[in-house]
């Protein structure tokens, strides 16, 4: 690859499987002989260790890339308080600054192929008292990779977002299936409802994976279906 590009990868909502989504991509990436950086800008709900604050999914996807990074370039927004990432922002006095996040995203293109960015919660969750998440993906001009977790409501929820996604001016690449306990009812049924109503290509299925794998999440994924893929 001549150029770092990338992916903005979002959800549903919450706790649907975005990071388990952003390592497999990354894996199935490396798998293709490209250097793979991976971001989690913003983080609400970390622990505070010697080192400082520190957010297990951001850790993962430390441990992941394919150069050592110190954790304030994957995460340079980190927060205790596990609650909206701008409320926890104005507790501890800070303002998430999407500039500032661009910038670091930047020199992570500098040294590897692609750099993948996990976002916070959904699309629309504030970051601070004028930009959400959608402004950031905006402003690092990346396509957006949904992920919909397989519950009861998901069927509304992915339409919403990806309704919104396309009215932010971002372009939907592709969306993956992530399957959730327990299992609701009809769940193929949902997910093929879903193919047949959002315009991009589903990525992939991944099951219910009771330890995180970034190997197993990659078996399950097509980079080949990703719109606009010519990079990879």
């Amino acid at each position: 690859m001549n150029s770092c590009s990338g992916y903005f990868i979002t959800g549903t909502d919450t706790g649907v499987g975005k990071t388990v989504v952003t390592l497999g991509l990354m894996q199935a990436l490396q798998d293709r002989d490209n250097t793979v950086l991976g971001m989690k800008p913003v983080a609400a709900g970390c622990e505070q260790t010697s080192a400082g604050l520190r957010n297990d999914d951001a850790l993962r996807l430390q441990q992941q890339a394919s150069l050592e990074l110190d954790y304030a370039q994957v995460n340079p927004y980190a927060f205790a308080p596990a609650i909206a990432p701008h409320i926890a922002a104005e507790q501890t006095g800070v303002r998430v600054d999407v500039d500032n996040i661009y910038n670091k995203y930047i020199q992570l293109c500098g040294v590897s192929d692609c750099v993948l960015v996990e976002g916070a919660g959904g699309w629309q969750v504030p970051l601070n008292e004028d930009e959400t998440m959608a402004d950031l993906a905006l402003r690092l001009n990346l396509d957006v990779v949904m992920v919909v977790g397989i519950r009861l409501g998901c069927l509304n929820h992915a339409l919403l977002t990806a309704a919104a996604i396309t009215a932010s001016g971002c372009t939907l690449a592709g969306w993956v299936a992530n399957q959730l306990p327990p299992p609701p009812d009809f769940t193929q049924e949902n997910i093929n409802y879903l193919k047949s109503v959002i315009s991009v290509p589903l990525l992939g299925v991944l099951p219910i994976m009771p330890v995180v794998s970034a190997a197993a999440a990659a078996a399950n994924l097509s980079l080949a279906a990703l719109k606009n893929n010519s990079n990879y």
